[in-house]
Order: structure tokens, then C-alpha cells, then sequence
């Protein structure tokens, strides 16, 4: 769909909005529901913010339906706490490992879950402050399962790898022992580094007796599992 045709549907929301009614129809067709992340169908009513979004770009391969209802009490305040702004995604190729992409999943159920109940309730102005998060966070992780690459786990220890557990000793003593995995998936208190990292891009392609230096410190790499 071009942007022409999104810029009448956002046209004719504005114009809704200024005389206190809505269209009861719209030009484009209801958005598809897909395959993401290759385990389950999904569809997402993305509103007026999509549309909004999507002045700036063409969707040859997906026509957008805007379907948003407005009313005259909605205030200004309220407009301005639902109409988030997208969670940033990174440049980086978007790789994760199966337990990443399982918990993208998860999360995007989550969501979802989160949106249909928010948007139960009754006071117009309250569910669209509810279902603000629940929809932004949408917009994202079907993003990011749109866009996964599953990297299967190392076959090899000999060198550090994407999926890789590394054990690495500090030149004060410390030990430490980290597994390499996606963006979305990283966390230090848990385990885990991104791949994007400085310190796994230091230790990515090295192997066990090596050693690199990371923020003027020596990391020897004693272990690769």
C-alpha cells in the first residue's frame, strides 16, 4: 500500500477526530495474520500511531485498515500517553539462539495477552493509556521475530563462537564465565552477553589460552564450552 493511500486513512482519522465521529469504514484491507518466528500466526491492529508511522514509508507487500474510534472526551493528555514512541531496535543483524527466540515468543504471547485484557475496560481514555505499553512492545518483538536468524550452537570448542560459554580470569583474579548470545536475550547478572558487546567481540573467534584486553584490563580465556 503507498503512502498515499495511508495518508487518506490518517486524513480522514483527523477529520473524525475535529468532528466528533469516526468512519464506520475503511479503503484498506484488515492486516493479515503471519508466520513469526516460525511457530504461531499473529495479527496486530496497530491504530493510528501505525499510520502515523508509516507516512514516512511504502508497504508494497501489506495494506494497513485504520480503525480507530475517537471521541470528544478523549483529552489532549491522554493523546500524548498513548501515542508512544517505538521501543529502538538495533542495527545489528538480529541473530539469536533457540532459548532466545523461544523467550521472543514468549514475551510477544505476553503482550498480546496484556493488550486484549487491557483493552476490556470500559473508560475509553483508561484503555488507551492500559493498551499504550501492551502495543508499543507489539510493535516490537514482531519486529524482532520478523527479522530472527536461529544460530544453531557451536559444533566446535575450539574457539569462542556466537552460542558459545566462555570462562575467562581477569589479571585481578577474578573468573568469569559468560554465554555469547543475541541482544534481546543478553543479561550480565544472568550469564549471558550480547554478541555486539565489547568484550565478546574481543573474546569471538579466540581460543582457550588466549588473552585480549578489555577497558585496561587482561581477560586469559581458560575455558570454552
Amino acid at each position: 500500500m503507498a503512502e498515499h493511500s495511508i495518508l487518506q486513512d490518517t486524513t480522514a482519522a483527523i477529520n473524525a477526530v475535529r468532528g466528533g465521529t469516526f468512519p464506520r469504514s475503511c479503503p484498506g484491507k484488515p492486516l493479515p495474520m503471519g508466520e513469526i518466528g516460525g511457530s504461531f500466526a499473529v495479527g496486530i491492529l496497530y491504530g493510528l500511531d501505525v499510520a502515523r508511522r508509516s507516512l514516512a514509508r511504502t508497504a508494497p507487500d501489506m495494506e494497513f485498515c485504520l480503525a480507530v474510534a475517537f471521541t470528544k472526551e478523549e483529552s489532549f493528555e491522554t493523546a500524548s500517553e498513548t501515542l508512544l514512541p517505538d521501543r529502538p531496535v538495533s542495527p545489528h543483524p538480529n541473530l539469536v539462539t533457540e532459548a532466545g527466540l523461544k523467550a521472543l515468543e514468549l514475551q510477544f504471547q505476553q503482550a498480546r495477552e496484556a493488550y486484549d485484557a487491557a483493552s476490556t475496560i470500559e473508560d475509553v481514555n483508561e484503555r488507551r493509556r492500559q493498551t499504550a505499553n501492551p502495543l508499543r512492545d507489539l510493535r516490537y518483538l514482531a519486529a524482532r521475530l520478523r527479522t530472527a536468524h536461529l544460530v544453531p550452537d557451536p559444533t566446535s570448542t575450539d574457539v569462542v563462537a556466537f552460542g558459545s560459554t566462555v570462562t575467562f580470569r581477569r589479571n585481578d583474579g577474578r573468573v568469569q564465565t559468560y554465554r555469547i548470545v543475541g541482544e534481546d536475550e543478553a543479561d550480565p547478572k544472568a550469564g549471558s552477553i550480547s554478541y555486539v558487546s565489547p568484550v565478546a567481540r574481543l573474546l569471538m573467534g579466540k581460543a582457550a589460552g588466549d588473552a585480549v584486553e578489555a577497558g585496561g584490563q587482561e581477560l586469559e580465556i581458560i575455558a570454552i564450552a
